[in-house]
């Protein structure tokens, strides 16, 4: 069954999609109407708190070069990345991921028990390696004291990325890579329970890259995955 199969995750809309997918001819209202006969509810945010940023307190003026605009015509062009935590019965498990915003997908991603800067030093450069980065691509992120440290810009000229922040406190102004960290969490973190941070450590990876990567429809993608929004655009670029 479709809703099984993916878990619990999809809504209505997606259900939907991957209906279509197998050739099934039906609409989204008719879906929607089916599951709430079904009672098929799929799984929902829950109260939470952001508490991994700790805003330096003196760093140089690094622009916000982004603005909001998520938006991106070439991979690897502009990327963002946010921190989030996760709790298992050894203590937090701190998860720093790199999201691609032409594609959404998570193209870079590091695990540790503590969130210093080695974490996203880690996950921007797994990034760059599975990334050919334009000339002039650009990793954005908060104002976090590790994401504004000299060594992380360090990090980020050396594999010739530009750096931007967003405001101290606006999630807008990184809301691309919060909502990741909010599917990641809805999706997966809230669900289970970890009796270990290696435990809590395979299940994200395998969500990362046989989930997310690879099956989850995006609806900003037109409800193509991220791998197929990926494989579509270096199609194109090999036949122009």
């Amino acid at each position: 069954m479709t809703f099984t199969e993916f878990e619990g995750r999809y809504g209505y809309r997606r259900i939907h999609e991957a209906l279509i997918r197998r050739g099934h001819l039906c609409g989204p209202e008719l879906v929607r109407s089916l599951m709430r006969e079904l009672d098929l509810v799929p799984c929902q945010p829950r109260c939470s708190r952001r508490g991994t940023t700790r805003q330096a307190e003196k760093f140089a003026d690094i622009p916000d070069l982004v603005n909001r605009d998520f938006s991106a015509d070439v991979p690897g062009q502009k990327l963002v990345g946010d921190i989030t935590y996760v709790r298992t019965w050894e203590g937090w498990l701190y998860v720093a991921l790199v999201i691609g915003c032409c594609t959404r997908k998570i193209v870079g991603w590091a695990m540790d028990d503590n969130y210093k800067t080695p974490l996203i030093q880690a996950a921007v450069a797994m990034a760059a390696r599975s990334l050919n980065l334009p000339p002039g691509a650009v990793f954005h992120s908060d104002r976090g004291s590790n994401y504004t440290s000299d060594d992380f810009a360090a990090t980020l000229g050396n594999l010739g990325l530009k750096q931007s922040v967003g405001r101290t406190g606006i999630c807008y102004d990184n809301s691309l890579a919060e909502s990741t960290n909010g599917a990641l969490k809805v999706e997966l973190v809230n669900r289970e329970e970890y009796p270990t941070r290696a435990y809590a450590t395979k299940e994200i990876a395998r969500y990362i890259e046989l989930f997310f990567n690879t099956r989850r429809f995006h609806s900003y993608l037109g409800y193509q995955t991220p791998q197929e929004a990926m494989d579509e655009y270096y199609a194109a670029d090999r036949a122009a």
